[in-house]
């Protein structure tokens, strides 16, 4: 999971809650104190929640962007039902389109991004929209995320969460994963523990279904990169990621810019989560893309 560098709000922004057609999400919202130059919608991944972009909601306010980071249906304060059907890409990427029709009801541009899992939910969303008709967004960027399946080794980890779901709670399969850390000879850097207290919180908000088919998700997601190329014509695209990544290797990524036709950023001293780990570089990429 991503964790937040810090989680007190910079003055620019506010968490509040997003009404769409399909619900409320809980989000966080940034506004410039200029011009504003466009919006953007940022959309996390696995395990993840809209704290995950917290710390680039000044330098992109700044930039002049307003920006709505949000949980996704499943995730921390958003929450969701125990159904299944709720947290299937379609249904998340039906959301992202409720999100986006929320956000752009004052005509302001969107640029929508959607980071690791939140990438593929993203694309869902985009290629949905494709077969109605024009894309109600301005570019499109894809973070640390794929074409299809996570990287075996991480699916080999993912599947033993999938099978610790059917038979503990959220709390157990915490412990369980703490002592595993502790064993492995590489625990988890020091943390605030305001940063510590908040990811036990967070991961203890999930709604186990929506773990446990996302998690499913990701171990069996097909390639559809060639149907996302078609779909985007057009559209300004944008792959970034760190330089080193667990879930897709970077390589597989830079492959999957090349297909898509894309700008490739590349993140220096980044791994998983460039938003969380080096903000202030990944802001500028953005910034520097979407302007």
């Amino acid at each position: 999971m991503s964790t937040p560098p810090f989680l007190t709000l910079p003055r620019c922004a506010r968490a509040e809650r997003v009404v769409t057609g399909r619900g409320e999400f809980a989000a966080l919202r940034a506004e410039p104190t200029g011009p504003v130059r466009g919006s953007a919608l940022l959309v996390p991944g696995f395990t993840g929640s809209k704290e995950d972009f917290i710390a680039l909601l000044e330098p992109l306010a700044a930039a002049g962007y307003r920006v709505t980071a949000v949980d996704q249906r499943g995730q921390y304060e958003t929450g969701g039902p125990d159904d299944p059907a709720a947290y299937g890409v379609g249904a998340l990427g039906a959301d992202v389109r409720a999100l986006t029709g929320a956000l752009t009801a004052d005509g302001t541009p969107l640029h929508l991004l959607g980071h690791s899992f939140g990438g593929q939910v993203v694309r869902e969303a985009v290629l949905a929209a494709a077969a109605e008709g024009p894309l109600p967004w301005r570019s499109l960027t894809l973070v640390s995320t794929g074409p299809g399946a996570i990287d075996p080794a991480e699916a080999a980890r993912t599947e033993l969460l999938l099978d610790a779901l059917r038979g503990m709670d959220l709390e157990q399969i915490w412990q369980v994963m703490r002592q595993l850390e502790a064993e492995s000879g590489q625990p988890r850097p020091s943390l605030e523990p305001a940063v510590a207290e908040f990811l036990h919180r967070r991961w203890l908000a999930n709604v186990p279904r929506a773990l446990s088919v996302t998690g499913g998700h990701l171990v069996a997601a097909p390639d559809r990169v060639a149907e996302l190329a078609a779909a985007t014509a057009g559209l300004p695209l944008l792959v970034l990621s760190g330089v080193r990544d667990h879930a897709w290797p970077v390589p597989e990524q830079t492959a999957m810019a090349e297909r898509l036709g894309a700008r490739r950023v590349v993140v220096a001293d980044a791994g998983h989560s460039p938003n969380a780990e080096r903000p202030a570089a990944t802001a500028e990429a953005l910034a520097a893309f979407w302007g």
